[in-house]
């Protein structure tokens, strides 16, 4: 690993450390000012020439800051003369904005992967995109994680003989099935129409539900919003129990205390691609790590291994 170099933005640093750990590869410096006139300018603080680079920068909150400090980045590595960089991204927040599915308005996901690639990445390192089809939306190769195996191993220890995994729209119903799979359990699926980002109505539960023990599975939790309605239709159903999982805990606008002080959600469990201060944590919240899955992804693009092998069923 003598040829790797790794910086993280500012968004992860604990993530970034834990990844570097992993690796026995030291986190290199990078340094961020602000101008006067509230321009950034990024300096990375070792030696790219010719070198293996990766960036690590979730776009997380502020997500413009974010995301304009990983374009400079990128462009620092690019001027560096790096041989190959690659944007290891663990939560891509613009891909929500993957279609059009109203009048004049911009299609997000693919004007920010254009950004990154003219910016200077060569290659991508992400997870759980929140719509697979943003994967075509870069011009340059893409390894899509899942955190599947760990949330499945955090579950594997319990009485499973009549859980059921309930998916809150059709959209996520295939990783919800992987995810079944992974626990030998059957699996359901809400039927969701979302009017507004923080508006939405299920309608139903498609599958059999009714006095079992629940773990809801979303790819994300920003608001809350669709969780919050999923748990209405629950218990109209009388399941016995309900634990909540998900990717990218991002908890927006006091979602983790709205699902939280829900006396039926026993648990809530999420992974740490996105950073939750310890000051907003709830007793129900437990994160799980994917510095492990995201360490060995980077060394076998490193090492030109395959990535896909690591993520069978």
């Amino acid at each position: 690993m003598r040829e790797i170099v790794i910086f993280s933005g500012s968004a992860h640093q604990e993530l970034a450390e834990e990844i570097c750990g992993h690796l026995d590869v030291p986190l290199s410096p990078t340094r961020v000012t602000r101008f006067a006139n509230d321009c950034l300018e990024v300096q990375l603080q070792a030696n790219c020439r010719e070198r293996d680079v990766f960036l690590i920068q979730p776009l997380v909150p502020p997500v413009q800051e974010n995301l304009v400090e990983l374009l400079l980045m990128l462009d620092a590595a690019r001027g560096a003369s790096a041989a190959r960089t690659t944007v290891v991204m663990p939560h891509f927040a613009y891909a929500r904005s993957d279609k059009k599915d109203a009048p004049r308005i911009s299609i997000g996901g693919r004007l920010v992967a254009d950004l990154l690639v003219t910016a200077g990445a060569d290659r991508v390192l992400t997870m759980t995109l929140h719509a697979p089809q943003v994967h075509g939306f870069f011009s340059v190769p893409v390894d899509h994680l899942h955190a599947l195996s760990e949330l499945a191993e955090h579950f594997r220890g319990r009485d499973l003989s009549d859980t059921v995994v309930v998916s809150p729209d059709l959209g996520n119903a295939k990783a919800a099935s992987a995810f079944a799979r992974r626990l030998g359990v059957p699996v359901a699926a809400g039927a969701k129409q979302r009017f507004a980002d923080d508006k939405v109505a299920i309608s139903s539960i498609i599958g059999d539900v009714e006095g079992r023990d629940v773990i809801v599975l979303d790819d994300e939790i920003a608001r809350g919003s669709t969780i919050i309605e999923l748990l209405d239709r629950l218990r109209e159903q009388n399941v016995k129990s309900i634990r909540v999982a998900c990717t990218h805990g991002l908890f927006a606008a006091g979602a983790l205390d709205r699902i939280g002080g829900q006396a039926d959600v026993l648990e809530i469990v999420c992974t740490n691609t996105v950073p939750i201060p310890a000051e907003k944590r709830s007793p129900k919240l437990e994160v799980l790590s994917v510095a492990s899955a995201l360490a060995e992804a980077m060394s076998r693009i490193h090492n030109g291994e395959s990535v896909s092998s690591l993520f069978h069923d």
